[in-house]
């Protein structure tokens, strides 16, 4: 008897507990995890149900939100009109198991069969098989690595227990909050009626999720299927690889020495989302003269702003040309303008400031936004400002020692500054200009000069950055 039991603890642990905690622990041949700069993964498990799952659609309408459904196939040869309408509207359909019976407790021919019949009846209902799998609990055995070669298996990074209906939709959307930032894969259940679950559950489910998708939206997130997260993270990790080692380091220890920057010289920054940070300090300098009549003279406070540097990177790797970056700058800066002014209506030190101001390679469309920009007087600070942005360029930018060789006289640091009165009227919460600026569109100018620098470069590669940016650099 001992030796049996002895062989069935042996058996158990390599054809289910190993795999299973290899599976979790490092991703051996699992998905579970994305790299992505503002796209979060949403999944639903257990459905298709009649009353939750409808809702669930119709709030991811509302919200442009893409999600990932695990349907169980005893559940979707029931309601094929919601496969239907899933893939309908955009969404992925995976593989949940034919019943929500754990992989442990099968042998791998019935998970195979449980499987094919599932794809079964998702082919039928949308007229594609699918491509992914999740089984129940997420529990696998040794064998689903092999059998499942032609299916990808998609486990979570974010678990919140929503099945349970005594969490409470308010104490469930405080744990949800706490995951909403990119590259999660969330899990959540939009049917009750499998073991162990609340069939009225996902009513809390619902009830938390329209506050988290308006949250992410806020942020600027997007909600994505699984099959966008995988391509953006196989997008993401070509990028990585395209840096050496070397360069790998030199971005480590510059994102390192700007960190200290900031707590040393005490600047703030305008939240996560944006791409700005900033300090208010005296200002050093001939006077700027503003086209409102304002000046800035010597010593006046000044709002200094900062670009993130981290972001810039992101954007800088992730751009394909150097008009999709243009564009992309515009925008966050369209974003975090609105968000800038709030933040410094709520800092007494803004109270006595003249102007915002700031030095940067990045100055095209700033007069878009109403910004003056102006030549830096030649001196110690035109020079150290020169050496210390191309040498910025070169740290962050993926091709920055060829475009300082290509561009390197056409790359000048300028002043742009904007008096602080002209600052409120355009994007203070109370201002017109500032809703305008939601909805902002580049000028004729603006959109000449880009046709004309696109016309000059030949389109790039995927993951060929040597045009990406030109003279919106830092």
């Amino acid at each position: 008897m001992e030796n049996f039991l002895l062989w069935g603890f042996y058996f158990l642990t390599f054809y289910a507990f190993l795999p299973g905690l290899i599976s979790r622990t490092f991703g051996f041949r699992v998905f579970k995890h994305g790299h992505a700069n503002r796209e979060i993964a949403l999944t639903f498990d257990d459905g298709p149900d009649p009353v939750y799952t409808p809702r669930v659609l119709d709030l991811l309408k509302r919200y442009d939100a893409k999600a990932t459904f695990f349907v169980v196939g005893v559940h979707a040869e029931r309601h094929p009109e919601l496969l239907k309408r899933m893939h309908d509207e955009g969404h992925v359909i995976g593989i949940h198991n034919y019943v929500h019976k754990s992989n442990w407790l099968m042998r791998p021919s019935t998970v195979k069969k449980q499987i094919h019949r599932t794809s079964e009846i998702i082919r039928k209902a949308t007229g594609s098989r699918s491509a992914y799998y999740r089984p129940p609990w997420g529990i696998v055995n040794l064998f689903d690595f092999s059998n499942l070669g032609y299916l990808q298996i998609i486990l979570w990074s974010a678990l919140f227990g929503d099945w349970r209906k005594r969490v409470g939709a308010e104490r469930l959307h405080k744990r949800m909050m706490k995951k909403l930032r990119p590259g999660e894969v969330i899990l959540l259940h939009d049917c009750g009626a499998t073991f162990g679950a609340d069939i009225d559950a996902p009513a809390n489910m619902l009830l938390a999720l329209e506050p988290f998708l308006a949250a992410g939206q806020a942020k600027g997130y997007k909600f994505v299927h699984i099959t966008d997260m995988i391509a953006l993270t196989d997008g993401n990790k070509a990028v990585k690889r395209s840096f050496g080692w070397m360069k790998r380091t030199l971005i480590a220890c510059w994102m390192g020495w700007e960190r200290l920057f900031h707590v040393m010289f005490r600047v703030k920054s305008v939240g996560a989302d944006t791409l700005f940070h900033y300090r208010v300090v005296p200002y050093h300098g001939k006077t700027l003269e503003l086209p409102d009549g304002k000046n800035i003279a010597a010593k006046d406070a000044v709002v200094e702003l900062h670009f993130d540097n981290k972001k810039l990177l992101k954007m800088m790797t992730d751009s394909r040309s150097m008009m999709h970056l243009a564009i992309m700058l515009i925008r966050e800066v369209q974003k975090g303008m609105p968000k800038l002014a709030q933040q410094l209506a709520t800092d007494k030190a803004v109270q006595q400031a003249k102007g915002v101001y700031g030095v940067s390679m990045i100055n095209r469309g700033a007069e878009q936004f109403g910004f003056s920009v102006l030549q830096i007087p030649k001196g110690l600070f035109d020079t150290t400002s020169r050496i210390y942005l191309k040498l910025l360029l070169r740290v962050l930018h993926p091709s920055g020692k060829q475009r300082l060789t290509e561009q390197g006289s056409r790359l000048e640091p300028r002043i742009m500054a904007i008096s602080i009165d002209d600052f409120w009227q355009r994007f203070g919460s109370d201002s017109q200009e500032a809703q305008s600026h939601s909805k902002w569109k580049p000028t004729k100018s603006f959109e000449n000069s880009i046709r004309q620098e696109r016309r000059a470069d030949m389109p790039p590669a995927p993951h060929d950055h040597s045009n990406a940016a030109r003279e919106f650099t830092p």
